[in-house]
This record gives C-alpha cells, sequence and structure tokens, in this order.
C-alpha cells in the first residue's frame, strides 16, 4: 500500500494536471497565427480554397458604410463578379448603367471560376469592357507561378479596344493569417514576382486591387508599385479616403460589397473614354 504525507500531490491527479497542461498549450500553439504580428481572418478554417472574393476581407476589418458615393467627380460604373453570382444577367447590369465589368478567372495555382465563360464573355457580348482578376494567396505558390496560372486561365489581354489588364486582387487572407505568414518586405517581392512576370506575358502592367489597412499593415506602405500598376482602391464610405503611399490617384474604386442588381459595385475615376483608354493600353 502507499503511504502519501500530509501535503503531497497524489500520482494520479499529478497525471492529470500534466495532461491538461499539455492539451492547453497544444491548443495556443495551433490557434496561434504564422506571424505574431497578424490578426486571423474570422474565416480562417471555414471557408474552402477557391471561394475567396474580392472585398470580402473588406467589411471583417474596415467595415461597411452606409453612405452612398460623392456623385460630383465623372465616374463610370462597374462591377466585378466571381462563381457566387453565377450566370449573370448581363443586359439588366448594361440597362442599369453599368459599362465595365471584372470577373474572376483563377486564384493561387490551384482553382478557376467554372461560370468564367458565361461572366467574361457576356458583358463584351452586351458592348460592357471586360477585364480579368486573379486572387492571390502569397502562401501557397510564387507570384511568377501565379501570374502564369492566371494568363493562362482567362487573365490574359488583348488589344481589342474592350479588354482591361489583368487585376491582382491581394487583400486578407480568408484561410488564416492576414499577411499570409510574411513579412512586409517578403509581400513587396511577391507582389513585385507577379506584376513583373504579367507584364512579361501580356505587356501590360496589372492593376492592383488592394485595401489601403491591408496595404500598410502587409507591405509596410510601400510605394514603389504607383508609377506602374493602375490603383483600384476598396473603401466602402462616401469617398476613397488615404490611398496607399506612392498612389496620387485612384482608377477605380469598390464602393460596396453589394450592389443593387449583383456583384461589388465600383465607380471608374473618369468617362468612359477613360476606361476605353486603359483598356487600349
Amino acid at each position: 500500500m502507499t503511504v502519501h504525507r500530509p501535503g503531497s500531490v497524489h500520482p494520479h491527479r499529478l497525471t492529470l494536471a500534466g495532461i491538461l497542461l499539455a492539451a492547453l498549450s497544444l491548443l495556443l500553439a495551433l490557434a496561434a497565427p504564422a506571424n505574431a504580428d497578424e490578426e486571423l481572418n474570422p474565416n480562417a478554417g471555414v471557408l474552402g480554397r477557391g471561394s475567396a472574393y474580392m472585398g470580402m476581407g473588406v467589411v471583417a476589418h474596415d467595415g461597411q458604410g452606409d453612405l452612398p458615393p460623392d456623385p460630383r467627380a465623372t465616374q463610370t460604373e462597374g462591377v466585378d463578379v466571381s462563381s457566387h453570382q453565377g450566370d449573370v444577367a448581363w443586359s439588366t447590369l448594361w440597362s442599369s448603367g453599368v459599362r465595365w465589368a471584372y470577373t474572376k478567372a483563377s486564384e493561387g495555382t490551384y482553382y478557376t471560376n467554372p461560370y468564367f465563360a458565361q461572366q467574361y464573355n457576356g458583358p463584351y457580348d452586351v458592348g460592357m469592357i471586360r477585364g480579368a482578376y486573379h486572387f492571390a494567396t502569397p502562401d501557397t505558390t510564387t507570384g511568377a507561378a501565379q501570374a502564369n496560372y492566371f494568363v493562362d486561365h482567362g487573365g490574359g489581354w488583348s488589344r481589342d479596344g474592350k479588354t482591361l489588364p489583368g487585376a491582382l486582387d491581394i487583400e486578407w487572407n480568408p484561410y488564416g493569417a492576414a499577411c499570409y505568414g510574411k513579412t512586409q518586405s517578403e509581400m513587396v517581392s511577391w507582389i513585385r514576382s507577379f506584376v513583373t512576370q504579367y507584364k512579361a506575358r501580356t505587356g501590360r502592367d496589372p492593376v492592383i486591387y488592394t485595401a489601403t489597412s491591408w496595404w500598410t499593415q502587409c507591405t509596410g506602405n510601400y510605394a514603389g508599385f504607383a508609377t506602374a500598376n493602375p490603383l483600384w482602391i476598396a473603401r466602402y464610405a462616401s469617398t476613397v479616403g488615404t490611398l496607399p503611399a506612392g498612389w496620387a490617384y485612384h482608377t477605380m474604386w469598390q464602393y460596396t460589397s453589394s450592389g443593387p442588381t449583383v456583384g461589388d459595385h465600383n465607380k471608374f475615376n473618369g468617362a468612359l473614354d477613360r476606361v476605353q483608354a486603359l483598356a487600349n493600353g
């Protein structure tokens, strides 16, 4: 028979305490982001790969404004769509005043939009100026590899007067840590790899879609892309607000995540002839 001295810990209790402590440590380790400075998206671990779409992180991180955009400047209405919208009624959108559209073509090097043909050819057929976008996942493959995948799956460009240069959608990670586990300098290098390869393949500098708060957090508010890459800013408010460093103006503005008809709604910073100018290169 084992005798326990007063104040000693029963061996079974000690074992149980150790197990609980180890389990707690494991849970904390699993819950921590790869980069301690990053925050996790609320949807991390819930969404399946490929389900990301333009602006999905904006409401969660920057909020949703309820004011209409400032109508004083001449702007041209546009939409962006993904597989979530399915087959789009493009003629209805045309009748409502939409004149340009971007369609999600790809994500990472593992996903293509199953509705891409209808969503990319449809706006062209009704007279809109159209383009394609790529949802970046810098934690899966290199920027150059994703640029190639994008071009090979609908993200190219042609000088037909109705096709906009491809857009790089770089924003909060819907599957994990906000900055995809990369340092600010690593993120800048990844973006540079993508835009350089895209231009090598198409002859065009891609549009960069982002939000100022993400850009500041994950690139250190890097200013080096502003001279070549048009800015598509996401901000759901009555004005575009502060732009990322280097850009004196925006080219496009995603001002709401839920347009009255379909997808996200946007304003091109200029009249229709400026949209055509961007298409023509």
